[in-house]
C-alpha cells in the first residue's frame, strides 16, 4: 500500500512537472524565434528548446501547427540532441504547414523548402552547402564557408524521412516520398517512392503490396 502511495505521488509530480516544464519550454522557443525574426503560424509545439541562429539577411519561415521535439526529454531513441536552425550567407528556410520533426538539424547557406504534412524522424541533417571548398589552399584557417558549393533543397509535401538521415545539398525529395533511417541522400528522390542505403537508392515503389505498414 505504501509502495503504492509513493508510486502514484511520483507520476502525479512528473506529470506536474513536464506539463509546466513544455509550456515554459514554448514561450522560450517563441522568444528565441521573435529574436531571430522568424515568422511562424498558429498552433505551434515545441518540446525541448531549439538552436537557432538566423543572421542577418537570412530569412526563417514555419507554418501552422509546427511541431519539434529538442534534447534528451523527448523522443527518446538515443543520440538526441535539440533542433538546429542555422542560416547565414542569405539563406532561407521555409517549413510548411503541418510539419513534425525531432533533433533534426537545418543548415542553410542557400535554400531548404519543407512542404506542408512532412515528418522528419530523429536526428536527421539536412545540408544545402558543402561547408568547404576541395581546394586545400582555400581551407586554411577554416574562412571557407563562402566559397563552398551550395544548392536548395526540397522535401514536398507528405514526404517521410527516417531517423538518422543526411540530406545534402541540391536534392529534391518528392511527394510521398519515403527515406529509410540511416540513408544519405545525394540525389532527387521521385514522388511515391521508398529509396535507403548509402548512397540512398530506389528500394520498391510506396503503393508496392509487398509493403506494410
Amino acid at each position: 500500500m505504501l509502495f503504492n502511495t509513493i508510486r502514484l505521488t511520483f507520476r502525479l509530480i512528473r506529470f506536474g512537472w513536464r506539463r509546466s516544464r513544455r509550456a515554459a519550454e514554448s514561450v522560450i522557443t517563441r522568444i528565441m524565434f521573435y529574436l531571430n525574426k522568424v515568422a511562424y503560424g498558429s498552433g505551434m509545439k515545441s518540446c525541448g528548446i531549439p538552436v537557432v541562429d538566423i543572421n542577418e539577411g537570412c530569412i526563417m519561415t514555419v507554418g501552422t501547427a509546427f511541431s519539434m521535439n529538442n534534447g534528451l526529454n523527448h523522443n527518446r531513441i538515443g543520440r538526441q540532441q535539440p533542433c538546429f536552425f542555422i542560416a547565414d550567407l542569405g539563406g532561407t528556410i521555409q517549413i510548411g504547414n503541418r510539419v513534425g520533426m525531432s533533433g533534426t538539424a537545418l543548415v542553410c547557406h542557400n535554400a531548404i523548402t519543407i512542404g506542408d504534412d512532412v515528418t522528419i524522424g530523429g536526428n536527421t541533417v539536412i545540408y544545402d552547402t558543402d561547408f568547404h571548398s576541395l581546394n586545400s589552399g582555400r581551407r586554411v584557417g577554416f574562412q571557407d564557408n563562402h566559397l563552398a558549393r551550395t544548392a536548395p533543397v526540397f522535401i514536398q509535401a507528405h514526404a517521410f524521412i527516417g531517423s538518422h538521415a543526411t540530406i545534402l545539398k541540391g536534392v529534391t525529395i518528392g511527394e510521398r516520398a519515403v527515406i529509410a533511417a540511416g540513408s544519405v541522400v545525394t540525389k532527387n528522390v521521385p514522388p511515391n517512392q521508398i529509396w535507403g542505403g548509402n548512397p540512398a537508392k530506389f528500394l520498391r515503389l510506396l503503393d508496392d503490396p509487398s509493403v506494410h505498414e
